[in-house]
C-alpha cells in the first residue's frame, strides 16, 4: 500500500498536479487523497481507475505490475536460459523474462555451421528485429532471399514465413526481438 501511494504522489507531481486538483477531478476530498498517498488509506476501485486515468496511467502501472523492470532491469548473461534446440544446430535462448506484462521477447540464437531456424522461428502477428552478432546468415521469406553478414540488421512483418540459415563456416549469433511476445 505503501508503494501504491508513492506511486501516485511521484506521478501526480511529474504532472504538475497540485493534490488538490486531483481529488477534485478523482471526486474525493484533499484530505482522502493525501491519506492515500500517505498510505494511511487504500482508495476504492473505482477511485483508484479514477486517478489512473487522472494520472494518465494504468492502475497496473500505479499497482506496481511492471515493477520487475524498473527494480530488476539486469540480466546476466549467465542467467538467461536456453528455450529450445532444433536437430539442425540451432539453439535459442531468452534474453530477458519480465513477467506476464512484458511488450517484448528478447532471444539470442545460435546457429552453428549449416543450421537452420526450422522448428525455432514461428509466424505470429506483430513484428520482428534482428541483428547479426557474428557470423553470416540469410533470410528466406515471402520468396526472396536477404543474405546479412555481422553487424546488419532486419526488421519485418512477423506475420510472413521465414526461415533463417547458418551461411558461414562458423557459428553465428543473432539477436532477436519480436512485438509482441509470443509466449
Amino acid at each position: 500500500m505503501k508503494r501504491l501511494g508513492e506511486r501516485i504522489k511521484r506521478k501526480r507531481e511529474s504532472l504538475g498536479l497540485q493534490l488538490n486538483e486531483l481529488a477534485k477531478k478523482v471526486g474525493i476530498s484533499s484530505s482522502a487523497l493525501s491519506q492515500i498517498e500517505k498510505a494511511k488509506a487504500m482508495p476504492s476501485i473505482s477511485h483508484l481507475k479514477s486517478i489512473a486515468t487522472n494520472l494518465y496511467t494504468t492502475v497496473g502501472e500505479l499497482i506496481g505490475e511492471n515493477e520487475a523492470l524498473t527494480t530488476s532491469p539486469l540480466i546476466e548473461f549467465d542467467s538467461v536460459t536456453l528455450l529450445k534446440e532444433n536437430e539442425s544446430g540451432c539453439s535459442v535462448y531468452l534474453l530477458s523474462d519480465h513477467g506476464p506484462n512484458k511488450q517484448m521477447d528478447t532471444h539470442l540464437l545460435k546457429l552453428k555451421p549449416n543450421a537452420n531456424t526450422n522448428e525455432i522461428t514461428i509466424t505470429h502477428p506483430g513484428q520482428t528485429f534482428l541483428f547479426v552478432l557474428q557470423g553470416k546468415i540469410q533470410i528466406e521469406m515471402d520468396e526472396k532471399c536477404y543474405t546479412l553478414k555481422e553487424k546488419d540488421s532486419f526488421y519485418f512483418n512477423a506475420n510472413l514465413p521465414h526461415i533463417i540459415y547458418n551461411k558461414s563456416d562458423f557459428e553465428s549469433q543473432i539477436i532477436l526481438v519480436s512485438t509482441p511476445p509470443v509466449g
